[in-house]
């Protein structure tokens, strides 16, 4: 379903993208848009300024399971992102 020739244009997958392609490909798992981020802050993927980044000094967020990290770095691979 998903093209792997990609230009440089079509590499860079949505967070929707990213979502549906971990879902067909690891048995409809779910991931968020925080996870999703911090995969590709991870991975070195700039971001969005101020995306996802907590509101306060001290707030904690969840962190990213390593099977969804795992996942998510398949896709981000998939299209050509890392």
């Amino acid at each position: 379903m998903y093209e792997m020739d990609l230009t440089a244009s079509e590499s860079k997958a949505t967070y929707e993208k990213i979502k549906k392609y971990v879902a067909e490909y690891n048995d409809g798992m779910k991931v968020s848009n925080l996870y999703i981020a911090q995969v590709k802050r991870k991975c070195g993927i700039e971001l969005a300024e101020n995306f996802n980044i907590p509101r306060s000094e001290g707030a904690k967020q969840p962190q990213c399971p390593k099977e969804k990290e795992e996942a998510i770095i398949g896709a981000l691979k998939a299209f050509q992102m890392i």
